[in-house]
Formats: structure tokens, C-alpha cells, sequence
């Protein structure tokens, strides 16, 4: 690849449409999150004033539930002295740094962010047009490689600061470049290899790899003159071994505590949170989630060998808990386990930093089952954050599957809030248990585009049970956290509501597919479909009320422009939320 192939993305109209994109959704975000507060001019006209007042963004928007601004891109123009200007994102976030709380420290890194976020919309429009009707009949992974927007509350949603252009062809989920991952052995003496019930390390690692490069990997560490008993082996995100392990863990390496051992055979497809791999050669083999030390969205991407320990315990523990609790086995949820994981602890690291470090998330691995071997005849899989998807003509995918499910719009969205949403409001009245439900952590199981259930992920990093005295087994203990009462339900009301539904909402009624009444009834009317049903419950709803009038509007875009290399206190995640305000909760007025 010569160097100018490596950025053929980069040309002045993409950059154009891709500023302007950005733009449009940090008006929007902003605008939700209160940081900046659009002055409304006439006819559904606003204007937004730079820091200095000199600068004006000028924009059609309509105003909808939960305070979501819904933004003309092609409307916004750049004003200063009578004259146009160009819109450019730096500029944007310069021109309101103090209204955005940007500090001098933190401004040059969130621009870098903001700059590797436009290079990949630019890379984006280089892609064949497909329509969200074609993506609707499309595999899995051509749905989830075909994704263009990211989270859809984060502005800066894909900095992933550490790859350069040829590693982003490489690695980012959108180039859908087919992965081999690099395979290290770990000397036993320092790495640990934990699994589920039932799994036994040398018939996993057969199966996984298969006969032929285990036997291949055990003869380079003879060949070596070392015991294979002694390593356990690793699987490692390229970018990890060539810009960090072979350099920062080069003592390691030195002393044969770590042995390269060359990449597996199976070509893997990176998914949205770009370190987790789906096996492209092998769909029924396990997903193997890496460690990743760069930075995206708030958190270095890493993994730690600590953290890893008490993973497959948890998985099964909640694994069992779906399956024996009637109401949701019957909602047809589904976990996919993280069954196994290894993880290496760099001793002198550790003695250096305290837990929360990125030198202590540097090199583990888990190995995460792979839904496809569970579906049944004319079944098909999509990430949730699909549904958020809008294709060049403006027609998301939420409206590609209703028109191919041939249902009502209504009761399209109650089926999917069913299997989606239902479990979720159980688990946190029944067991005080919540989720990271974001559209990248949920799947849905799809018939002639109709959801038929869901499929959970990222299980032992992201749940928790929110009841201080939970009876919980010792190796699950972990997952217990204190939320203050009032905070609770933000589990639901911001994570689900304003993150998630608050986008489904707007977007099918921009489309005239569902009008947001009719959106938020229907999740009235699961929510009280779900509470009748469950009259047990009846004093939990009552002291946690899904009708209540208001609710906090907790802001992430803050957290970020706050602090984008560590958003929240991994140890009181509740402690770090920036609550300004509240937004009516548009189920109250059912």
C-alpha cells in the first residue's frame, strides 16, 4: 500500500459531509446534556453562540421526548462577522471549549479523539451504498461490520488513539479486515487459565485451535528447549504485540516467561467494541475478547488478568439464575457465557500501580460463546445497535425489519420490548440485578424481521447487583456494588430510556413510521403488562415507580470531556455520574 492508498479516504468532500455530521450530533448531545442551550429563533430555527458570542451555528431541529434534539444535518451553517464559514468540527469544539468544560489539558487529546473519529466517517463514505432493506436480509456480520455510527450518545465514539491509518485498514470493525490473532505461551509461574463448569483447559485449547497448530505451538517451545506443561497459551490482539508486549513486556519475553509462537489459523472480524473477534472461519467457535491498550471512548481498551479470574464463575452463576426463574426463561433471554479466560500478571507492573492501571490490563484474553450454534431454523442474528443504523436515503434498519416482519409498527415494537425490555425490568425488580444494555451488548434473534428473543453479552464486566446484602456465592461476591436508592432505577431510565429508546423513538417518527406517542405507550403498556403479571413485586414497583413524573438526566458526553482517559471510578461507578437536571419521563403520562 503506498501512502498515499493508506488515507484515499481522506478527500475534501467526505471530510465536508463528515464535519458536518459531527457537528450535527454534538449540537444535538450537547443541546440534551445541557451544555450548551440553543436559542430558538423562529419557526423552528435555533442558533448557538460560541464562547466569545462572535461564532453562530445556525439549525432547523425538531424538539422531542426526553429533551432529544433531532437536527437537520443539511440546515446548519457557521456564521461569524456576516460572513459563512466553513464547518469544521476542531474549530467547533475550540470556539466552546469553556461551555463545553474542555481544560487545556484535556482539549489537544478530545480534538485527536474528534480526528480519528471524522477520518473514520470518512472511511465509512467510501463504502458501497447498501440500503438498510438489503442489510435487513444481510448475515450478522455483514450488519455488524456495516454499522457507521458508533454509540449514539458519545460524540468523540471512535478516537481509538494508538492505531495508526494502516492498523485502523487492519482492525477497525467497519474495513471488515479478516484477523489472525497471535498466540503467545505465558509461563504457569505467572498466568492463569479459569473456565466454566465442565471445561478443562487442554480439550478447550484442542478445540479452539485444533490438533495441528497446538501440536505446531507445543514444538517451537521444545524446539526452545522448554517443558509446553509449564505455558499456558494466550491469544493476543496483533496491534498489542507489536506496539506493546514485544516492547514494554520485553523482560518477559527476554526470559522465556513469554514465547511468541507465531498466529492461529482461523481469520477472525472484528465487532464494534474492536477488541472482541467473531470467528469469520469458524462461526460456531467461540468469540475471544483481547486485551487492546488503546484508547476509545472514555477507557483504555484493556483487559485485566485479575478481573479475568472470576469471570467464568459469574457467567455461570447468572447463567443458571435465567434458567431457573420462570418469567425470564419464558421472555426466551438468553447470556452468552464467557466461558473461559487466561490472564498474565506482570509482577514489577503491579508492585508499581494500583488495580485500576492500564500497565495491569495489558495482556488477558477470554474466550465468549458464540450465539450462532443456538439458532433454530430461519432464525437470524443482529446487534441491537443496528436498529439506531440509517443508510444514505435516510431509511433506518428498525424500519427495514418492521416493513419485512409485515407486522403493525405497534406490534413490531411491543415483541421486541418484550424480549428486549421485559427481562431487564425483572431482573432489577426481582433480583435487584442490572445490565450494560447498550445496542452492542445485546443481539437480537430475528424471524423475517421480527425480534424473537435476545441475547445478553459482556456479562462479568458490566452487571451488577445493586442490594448490598445480596446473598451472593464468594466468587461472584465481586459484582455487588452500593447505589444510592434514588440512583437506582437510572439503570433502566438512562441507560435504556435516554440512551437507547430515546433514538428508536425519534427516528421511526421522523420516518412517519410510529408516531413517539404511540412509541412510549407501547412501552407503558409492557411495563404494565409485566407489573400485573407479577403482582409478588407489587411494593418494589411501588418503591421504584417506572412512572414516575421525572427522572435525573445523568450525561455522558460530560464524563468525557471531564476526563476521556478514565471516565468513571471503575469503584463507584454511581459515585461519578454528572446528574444536571431532570427530563419527564414520557412514561408519567400513561
Amino acid at each position: 500500500m503506498t501512502l498515499a492508498d493508506a488515507v484515499a479516504h481522506l478527500s475534501p468532500e467526505r471530510w465536508e459531509r463528515a464535519n458536518r455530521l459531527l457537528v450535527r450530533k454534538a449540537l444535538a448531545e450537547f443541546a440534551h446534556e445541557r451544555l450548551i442551550t440553543p436559542e430558538e429563533q423562529d419557526g423552528g430555527r435555533y442558533v448557538v453562540r460560541s464562547d466569545d458570542g462572535l461564532t453562530g451555528y445556525r439549525f432547523a431541529a425538531v424538539r422531542r421526548a426526553l429533551d432529544h434534539w433531532q437536527i437537520d444535518a443539511d440546515s446548519i451553517t457557521r456564521h461569524r462577522d456576516g460572513e459563512e464559514l466553513p464547518l469544521a468540527a476542531l474549530d467547533f469544539f475550540i470556539e466552546l471549549k469553556e461551555s463545553l468544560g474542555l481544560s487545556d489539558e484535556i482539549l489537544p487529546v478530545y480534538l485527536e479523539e474528534i480526528s480519528s473519529t471524522l477520518s473514520g466517517t470518512c472511511y465509512k463514505l467510501t463504502k458501497p451504498q447498501v440500503t438498510s432493506a438489503e442489510l435487513s436480509r444481510a448475515g450478522f456480520q455483514a450488519i455488524e461490520t456495516g454499522m457507521t455510527e458508533g454509540h449514539p450518545c458519545f460524540v468523540a465514539n471512535n478516537g481509538r488513539l494508538g492505531f495508526g491509518v494502516h492498523e485502523y485498514l487492519s482492525y477497525a470493525p467497519e474495513t471488515a479486515s479478516p484477523v489472525r490473532l497471535v498466540w503467545l505461551a505465558a509461563h504457569r509461574s505467572r498466568a492463569a487459565f479459569t473456565a466454566g463448569v465442565g471445561i478443562e483447559y487442554e480439550s478447550f485449547l484442542r478445540e479452539e485451535l485444533g490438533e495441528e497448530t497446538v501440536a505446531r505451538f507445543r514444538s517451537r517451545l521444545t524446539g526452545r528447549g522448554l517443558d509446553p506443561a509449564d505455558y499456558l497459551f494466550i491469544p493476543v490482539h496483533p496491534w498489542q504485540w507489536w506496539n506493546k508486549l514485544s516492547v514494554t513486556f520485553a523482560a518477559e519475553v527476554a526470559r522465556d516467561l513469554l514465547v511468541p509462537l507465531g498466529e492461529g489459523d482461523d481469520e477472525y472480524l472484528a465487532q464494534q467494541s474492536i477488541r472482541t473477534f467473531f470467528n469469520a472461519s469458524a462461526p460456531h467457535k467461540h468469540y475471544v475478547k483481547t486485551a487492546l491498550s488503546v484508547l476509545n471512548m472514555g477507557f483504555m481498551r484493556g483487559l485485566s488478568a485479575a478481573y479475568m479470574e472470576a469471570t467464568p464463575a459469574i457467567n455461570d452463576w447468572l447463567a443458571q439464575l435465567i434458567d431457573s426463574d420462570p418469567v425470564l426463561k419464558a421472555s426466551g433471554l438468553s447470556i452468552i457465557r464467557e466461558r473461559a479466560a487466561v490472564g498474565y500478571r506482570h509482577l514489577e507492573y503491579e508492585r508499581a500501580t494500583d488495580r485500576y492501571s492500564p500497565y495491569r490490563k495489558m495482556l488477558a484474553a477470554l474466550w465468549r460463546e458464540s450465539p450462532v450454534p443456538s439458532l433454530q431454523e430461519g432464525e437470524s442474528l443482529a446487534t441491537m445497535a443496528s436498529l439506531l443504523h440509517v443508510d444514505h436515503e435516510g431509511a433506518s434498519f428498525a424500519g427495514a425489519l418492521i416493513e419485512r416482519s409485515g407486522l403493525a409498527p405497534v406490534e413490531w415494537l411491543r415483541r421486541y420490548l418484550r424480549a428486549y425490555y421485559t427481562p431487564l425490568l425483572h431482573s432489577f425488580y426481582a433480583y435487584d440485578l442490572v445490565f450494560m444494555p447498550h445496542g452492542e451488548n445485546t443481539i437480537l434473534v430475528l424471524r423475517d424481521g421480527a425480534v424473537r428473543r435476545a441475547v445478553y453479552k459482556d456479562i462479568a464486566e458490566e452487571i451488577a447487583v445493586m442490594d448490598p446484602d445480596a446473598a451472593l456465592p464468594p466468587e461472584v461476591a465481586r459484582i455487588r456494588v452500593e447505589v444510592p436508592e434514588d440512583k437506582k432505577l437510572l439503570s433502566i431510565f438512562t441507560d435504556v430510556f435516554d440512551c437507547f429508546f430515546r433514538f428508536l423513538a425519534a427516528q421511526l417518527a421522523a420516518e412517519g413510521i410510529l408516531e413517539e406517542d404511540g412509541f412510549w405507550r407501547t412501552v407503558a403498556e409492557v411495563t404494565r403488562e409485566y407489573q400485573e403479571a407479577n403482582p409478588q413485586l407489587a411494593d418494589r414497583f411501588r418503591q421504584y415507580d417506572m412512572f414516575a413524573p421525572e427522572f435525573a438526566l445523568s450525561c455522558l458526553n460530560r464524563l468525557q470531556l471531564r476526563d476521556n482517559k478514565q471516565m468513571v471510578d471503575l469503584a463507584d461507578p454511581s459515585g461519578a455520574l454528572q446528574l444536571i437536571g431532570t427530563l419527564e419521563n414520557p412514561l408519567a403520562g400513561f
